[in-house]
């Protein structure tokens, strides 16, 4: 077992070219971490009852000031983790990362499989808006043709989301965070067999690397404290930032949001999902949106290619349009803009994996400028 952590950690072979942006990974792997053990805590004292569950999150907070600690640092760890995903993901995207298709696969089923895990979670509290966020979602099922009722109640576990459906989020989300503990293992053991990618785009060798540990431990653990850091700040000064006025009303079948809005890392999905009149048509845009962004391709021009940075900058500022929109009122101008900006997001990601491509030949692509 010590070889086997010397290999991978202490000895690992790495590219001195590498920046910051490639702290990404030892920053998720830490982060999963707290989210594993504050969600381990909490799962202890949580009761999942749909007359209770409310009032049970809402004692967390008064119970002491370690199940406050422990409650906020799982309730901030989400979006450290997806605000690390993101920026992962898009070096990964900017640098041709998704060449390498066993680190990219096993990657992309991280952020599916987190952003199931993140949505099961925000289900828990039992209130107004994550009530009717679990209702509008399932609701979607239904949608679905031949398959979709049937579906729906086996996952709901009736004809509507009741008590039955909440105990089953309870264990479903329990369970996938040691999926995605397993799946991470998995990507690390692709990364090291294939190597990463680096900002130079120099090919493998041993001509310019250094071992892991002594170099790279300590930019990874100084990036470590500064997101700790923080972390803390924002739970001391502004703990409620993330979460919405209605995570205070408890869960009321009969009374919608006038507003109703996902989290943030859902919101420009959320702006894809009501840009098309059709819930089948929305859900089949986000999924085309999904496959774009996986499909792996071999590209022959690197992220200095002028022509290539003005295709992803504009994907990524219209994902931050998209995210301004889905928190928006679903009413004009922001449901026509939000539709534009979807069909241009997909058109770009297409031009994205599509342009710039030569056939995978087993060799290292050349580069062209």
């Amino acid at each position: 077992m010590l070889s086997v952590v010397r290999q991978n950690v202490v000895d690992l072979p790495t590219k001195l070219s590498l920046s910051y942006f490639w702290c990404g990974g030892f920053m998720m792997s830490s982060f999963l971490m707290i989210q594993i053990a504050s969600g381990v805590i909490l799962s202890f004292i949580y009761v999942a009852d749909s007359a209770m569950s409310f009032g049970c999150v809402l004692d967390f907070t008064s119970e002491g000031l370690f199940v406050w600690l422990v409650r906020y640092m799982h309730i901030w760890g989400v979006s450290f983790m997806f605000v690390l995903f993101f920026v992962h993901m898009g070096r990964a995207l900017y640098y041709s990362s998704y060449s390498k298709l066993g680190v990219w696969n096993v990657g992309f089923i991280l952020y599916l499989l987190m952003m199931a895990e993140a949505f099961l979670g925000y289900i828990l509290p039992w209130h107004q808006m994550s009530y009717w966020a679990a209702t509008v979602l399932t609701s979607m099922l239904n949608s679905i043709p031949l398959v979709g009722g049937s579906l729906y109640k086996f996952i709901v576990g009736g004809f509507s989301v009741t008590n039955v459906t909440l105990v089953r989020v309870f264990s479903a989300h329990v369970c996938l965070a040691f999926i995605i503990l397993g799946a991470s293992v998995v990507h690390l053991f692709y990364l090291h067999k294939g190597g990463s990618n680096n900002p130079l785009f120099m090919s493998g060798g041993y001509s310019d690397v250094v071992l892991f540990h002594g170099f790279f431990t300590n930019k990874d653990g100084f990036v470590l404290l500064l997101l700790l850091f923080l972390c803390a700040s924002l739970m001391m000064f502004s703990p409620d930032i993330v979460l919405d006025v209605e995570s205070y009303i408890q869960a009321d079948p009969l009374v919608t949001p006038i507003s109703m809005k996902p989290e943030w890392y859902f919101l420009a999905f959320y702006a894809m999902l009501r840009s098309v009149e059709s819930k089948v048509g929305g859900l089949v845009l986000v999924i085309v949106f999904l496959f774009l962004l996986w499909l792996p391709s071999f590209n022959s021009s690197c992220s200095y290619s002028l022509g290539r940075q003005l295709v992803f900058w504009s994907s990524v500022a219209l994902f931050f349009l998209l995210g301004y929109l889905g928190a928006c009122h679903p009413e004009a101008p922001f449901v026509l803009i939000s539709k534009l900006s979807s069909l241009l997001m997909v058109l770009f990601l297409a031009m994205f994996k599509g342009l710039w491509v030569i056939p995978y030949s087993g060799g290292v692509p050349r580069l062209s400028y």
